[in-house]
């Protein structure tokens, strides 16, 4: 697709952003709230709905690169993108539905659970492959794809952060453990992904709707896989997937024990744990501001890479002083605000690397195109989920690992667990954060193509198309 001229309409910008408002939603709904309900409401033991869900997850991280293919071999006058985006909503939002309302009394069985997740995982998947791959298709501009990543973040994260409030506030706020407050949890959640997803393509339809450049040949497996294998080959891809792996293996990692961390080590009350979501929203939003001058001056490798160890830093500052026992007392307003100023800071500074990271996956769309003379974004970014879904698994098997080698007790209230059990906990747990946060922050440095290198790129490749044919 040829870029636009001119700066991209703000319109434009925000409906290709709130297309992430799916994801934001599907990310909390499969993170806080799955296994409580499946395991406390509906009587599927924990172990069984935790497998369902690493299963579920290994599978459309399997799957992902083969629909970002067909994405990038989808040719209609709409162009490639949204007839998925016209297509995969509306059974999303049933299935979704259909997760949070099972139409069966009783404890669910293994391979139930197992078959709504994929259905789910695999339907946003189809959803947004083809939104984010549009970034690229949208603008070959460096900054004005920051811009893009940056909006679609902020209304990710604040689509998932809002629901995640109103289930505490409405749906689920006279019961935690009541089966009507999560089929109604269910049903807004899957009202609002279709709205969503449908406004952002509709939004951007009459901008990007057109036969792309070159008619795809026809699919077969034989072919997408060998085009998947040429992709992920690339050395530019390589690098970002050693830098993100890591950090992917840390977040799932974290987001595995957080329920752990606040309320056993740092021992939250009820009332203090409310204002989290506030902290991580305002973080993302100083993120937005200030990304892009960052971005300006340090280029988007160096900018991921020293985001990564200021995000480190400041995660793992408040468990130094909780080992050597100078924290504030735990639980009190000063330890509350303290441990919120860091989070505040970390959190900002890790959506920062990861805006930074998943935009520099743009740049190797160019640099496989000017190798191959093939565009391949679906590919691509459906590669990032590739990365993202199976080091979060990793990560959750980690977090389980710690939690068994440091005897970590079952069905104990905070504040009467063994200091030792904690300290232990904390020292495997920040051990490894500080090893994959290096290990992240080196191979993001190492990112070989930068600004200068993506526009003389973009200059020798518009100049190639202007030359005349060569004649026999």
């Amino acid at each position: 697709m040829t870029p636009p001229p001119r700066p991209l309409p703000m319109r434009i910008k925000l409906f290709n952003g709130s297309g992430s408002v799916a994801f934001g939603i599907k990310d909390n709904g499969f993170s806080v709230f799955l296994l409580t309900y499946y395991n406390q409401v509906l009587g599927m033991e924990a172990w069984l709905v935790s497998l369902a869900l690493v299963t579920a997850l290994v599978i459309d991280a399997f799957v992902d690169p083969f629909l970002g293919n067909l994405s990038d071999r989808t040719y209609t006058r709409w162009g490639r993108r949204l007839p998925w985006l016209y297509a995969a909503p509306i059974p999303l939002a049933f299935a979704w539905y259909f997760m949070w309302a099972p139409p069966f009394d009783g404890p669910p069985g293994f391979w139930s659970l197992l078959l709504i997740a994929v259905t789910v995982r695999l339907l946003l998947s189809a959803c947004e492959v083809p939104s984010i791959a549009l970034v690229p298709e949208l603008t070959r501009d460096y900054e004005e794809r920051t811009t893009l990543f940056r909006y679609r973040f902020l209304f990710g994260w604040t689509g998932g952060l809002i629901v995640l409030f109103l289930a505490y506030q409405v749906f689920l706020r006279d019961d935690l453990l009541g089966r009507e407050g999560y089929e109604a949890y269910g049903l807004f959640g899957a009202i609002t992904i279709a709205a969503f997803v449908l406004i952002s393509a509709l939004g951007q339809h009459s901008f990007i709707a057109r036969y792309p450049k070159d008619r795809p040949p026809p699919f077969s497996l034989r072919n997408a896989f060998s085009e998947i294998v040429e992709a992920f080959s690339e050395r530019p891809f390589l690098i970002f997937a050693a830098g993100a792996l890591a950090a992917y293996i840390s977040q799932g990692m974290t987001f595995a024990l957080s329920n752990y961390l606040y309320y056993f080590v740092w021992e939250l009350s009820e009332g203090q744990i409310a204002l989290y979501p506030l902290i991580l929203f305002f973080s993302v939003v100083a993120v937005f501001l200030l990304l892009s001058p960052l971005h300006r001056r340090f280029g988007k490798a160096r900018t991921g890479a020293i985001a990564t160890l200021v995000s480190m830093t400041f995660w793992l500052i408040p468990f130094g002083f909780y080992y050597t026992g100078t924290w504030p007392e735990l639980g009190s307003a000063a330890s509350a605000a303290a441990l919120f100023g860091f989070i505040f800071v970390s959190n900002a500074a890790g959506v920062a690397a990861v805006i930074s990271a998943t935009s520099m996956v743009a740049e190797i769309v160019e640099a496989f195109e000017a190798k191959t003379g093939r565009r391949a974004e679906g590919s691509f970014y459906a590669g990032n989920w590739l990365v993202q879904k199976s080091a979060t698994g990793i990560g959750i098997l980690l977090a389980g690992g710690m939690l068994s080698l440091a005897a970590f007790p079952i069905g104990t209230a905070p504040g009467s667990i063994d200091r030792d059990v904690l300290l232990a906990l904390v020292a495997m747990y920040c051990s490894l954060v500080m090893v994959l946060g290096l290990f992240s922050a080196f191979w993001l440095n190492r990112f070989p193509i930068s600004r200068a290198d993506h526009e003389n790129r973009l200059a020798a490749m518009a100049a190639a198309s202007t030359e005349p044919a060569a004649t026999p």
